[in-house]
């Protein structure tokens, strides 16, 4: 699954088989696979960093196998228990309970194992997340500084005055020089051309190798598109909708459209104005590799990125490019595109 969509079937336990439908996940962070033969195949043992044996006593399994085919299922009370003891319990001994016996972890014994790993692996993550935190800045990022006049137009744009008019008349300014900035890492072929007359003489310049394509990550990425077509006034954009899940906190896609020769173009520029953990930033170019995109003609533009979710972002996706406008130290909220749109 690396840098790779699923599609995950869905079964209907009702009519005993697949749906059309599918579930469409990317790579994720922690990919957990669960199943009563989920530690049967050696071929998936030998992918597994922890494998968990869950059991309980019989009679319980039972009950509940009632309780939940009844009630979700729509079977009835003597099919369930005929198909108990003719088919689930004696194959229960034969395929899966031997699975307990390549298992890391049993239920029965499970809670202090846990209780130790989870100690573990909060110190390693709070390692990880110092480190990355402290590392230095990928030579692949770009700050848009320079100019007092920049940072002149970052202090309105912070100051609580600021009227909403201006807040978007200056923020599409510094739109425009983060995209002008994007397309410095564009690829560029030698061309000569001849000036208008009366005095026609030739020029020998530059020009641009193949199209630059833009993706908006909704909804924050759309305040970003004035800047984009003040400098590639013909540029085409797709739309990726990415938010974060309130049960796991992990991002997840729930809508994109892109052209379909994307994987052709010189540089694709995705587009967001915020950017904190990094998570949407990960996922949007994990689903651009998926469609053919070389990680080395990706560019992230953004005005603001969180340090610790930047060099998160270089560490996995080393080959891409980002042009930022200022880098912030600690997670800031959201707060871009609510001052831009007026809401």
């Amino acid at each position: 699954m690396s840098c790779k969509k699923a599609e995950i079937p869905v079964y209907s336990f009702e009519k005993h088989s697949r749906l059309d439908k599918t579930t469409t996940i990317y790579s994720p962070h922690v990919l957990i696979l669960e199943g009563i033969f989920a530690l049967h195949d050696p071929r998936v043992l030998d992918l597994l960093d922890l494998r968990i044996f869950c059991e309980a006593d019989a009679d319980l399994c039972l009950s509940r196998r009632l309780v939940r085919d009844i009630k979700e299922r729509g079977r009835d009370i003597e099919g369930c228990i005929k198909q108990w003891f003719g088919f689930v319990k004696p194959n229960f001994h034969k395929f899966v309970e031997p699975q307990r016996n390549v298992a890391d972890m049993v239920a029965d014994r499970i809670h202090k194992t846990l209780d130790l790993k989870s100690e573990e692996h909060r110190a390693e993550l709070k390692r990880l997340g110092k480190e990355t935190k402290d590392l230095p800045l990928s030579k692949n990022v770009s700050i848009l500084d320079g100019p007092s006049q920049i940072t002149g137009i970052n202090t309105l744009l912070s100051g609580p005055d600021t009227t909403r008019e201006d807040f978007v008349f200056y923020f599409d300014r510094l739109a425009a020089l983060l995209v002008e900035r994007a397309t410095e890492n564009a690829d560029f072929d030698p061309v000569t051309v001849e000036t208008p007359p009366p005095r026609s003489h030739p020029y020998n310049g530059l020009r641009m190798s193949g199209e630059v394509s833009a993706v908006v990550i909704l909804r924050g990425g759309s305040i970003l598109e004035t800047g984009l077509r003040r400098v590639i006034p013909d540029c085409r954009t797709g739309r990726m909708l990415i938010q974060t899940s309130y049960r796991t906190g992990e991002p997840e896609l729930h809508y994109f459209k892109m052209a379909d020769d994307v994987s052709t173009h010189n540089k694709v520029l995705l587009l967001d104005p915020q950017m904190s953990s990094g998570g949407a930033a990960l996922m949007a170019v994990r689903v651009l590799l998926d469609h053919g995109v070389e990680e080395s003609r990706i560019v992230f533009v953004t005005y603001i990125a969180g340090k610790r979710g930047l060099n998160r972002l270089m560490t996995v996706f080393p080959d891409i490019h980002v042009v930022a406008c200022r880098v912030v130290d600690d997670y800031e909220e959201r707060w871009v595109e609510n001052r831009y749109m007026g809401c």
